[in-house]
């Protein structure tokens, strides 16, 4: 993109990827490098999903600031819409046009989350970058950056939870931190997962523990208690389990039939059933896996 800029030849851009990984933040930063701060307002138009971008804009305000040229200046305007992937396939197909007639002197740039969403006329008439998930090498520095100006007081580990927690999520990251500090004053491991609802690495450890090693009243006991005290959904104990089962040193067998039951018992909680049933199979899943183990023992 640096290079494109620098030698002044800008193509029609598409950025896509998933939310929090610099998207806008990338062709925001590009039109301040090519536009001075007088010249951004009549150079750029920037519109986002909450604006409107039906058709009519697309042939209204769209085509007219396409359309005409800059006086005094050379160079090419900037379109940025944002969220194109809400665009109606309506307003995505008159767009194709405006863009191809107005080369000459506009660049636009769409950005998305989902690809697929884009129709393909459209993405064969844009130059397609993907911004991935970040790294945490790349996050750490950052956040590391915020701590020291912000002046929050991060431990090692909370720093770590946090970077677990956004999965590659920057702004997520950044929100997580700033309401972290705010309700504990000190950004720790148990803090994080406690402000974000997450449930806890050792809890975690304690519920398979129980689903593995205790007769099945006493777990769903237990794990109930567990859900009720510090407010689990059994989506997220599900999602942190899978996590575990594929560590834990099962035959390939016994684990693939674990695996598909425990897929079950997520596609079940997506439709709404009652999460007392989906934990009573889950801890039923587990128990069956342990007597199996067992057996083969």
């Amino acid at each position: 993109v640096q290079r494109f800029i620098s030698e002044d030849r800008l193509p029609h851009l598409l950025l896509y990827g998933p939310p929090g990984t610099g998207k806008t933040s990338t062709i925001l930063a590009c039109a301040r490098q090519l536009y001075r701060d007088r010249e951004f307002g009549s150079m750029v138009l920037e519109l986002n999903a909450s604006d409107d971008r039906g058709i009519d804009i697309v042939r209204g305000p769209i085509l007219s600031f396409a359309s005409t040229r800059t006086i005094f200046k050379k160079g090419f305007k900037l379109v940025i819409l944002d969220e194109a992937d809400a665009m109606t396939q309506d307003a995505q197909n008159a767009l194709r046009r405006v863009i191809e007639k107005f080369t000459e002197n506009t660049r636009f740039c769409l950005i998305c989350n989902y690809l697929s969403r884009i129709i393909p006329a459209l993405q064969s008439r844009c130059t397609r970058f993907r911004f991935g998930p970040l790294t945490p090498e790349l996050m750490v520095p950052r956040l590391q950056h915020v701590i020291l100006q912000e002046g929050v007081d991060v431990t090692e580990d909370g720093l770590k939870a946090l970077v677990t927690l956004s999965s590659g999520d920057m702004r997520r990251a950044l929100n997580i931190l700033q309401s972290t500090s705010m309700a504990f004053g000190k950004v720790t491991e148990e803090n994080v997962y406690t402000c974000t609802g997450h449930p806890l690495k050792s809890d975690i450890a304690n519920i398979l523990d129980w689903m593995l090693n205790q007769d099945f009243s006493t777990a769903y006991r237990k794990i109930t208690e567990l859900k009720t005290l510090k407010g689990l959904a059994l989506q997220d104990i599900l999602t942190e389990i899978h996590l575990f089962v594929h560590r834990v040193d099962f035959p390939p067998s016994i684990r693939i039939q674990l695996l598909i039951k425990m897929a079950d018992i997520e596609y079940r909680l997506a439709a709404g059933t009652s999460e007392k049933i989906q934990l009573s199979s889950l801890i039923a899943a587990f128990q069956v896996t342990r007597d199996l183990v067992v057996a083969e023992a």
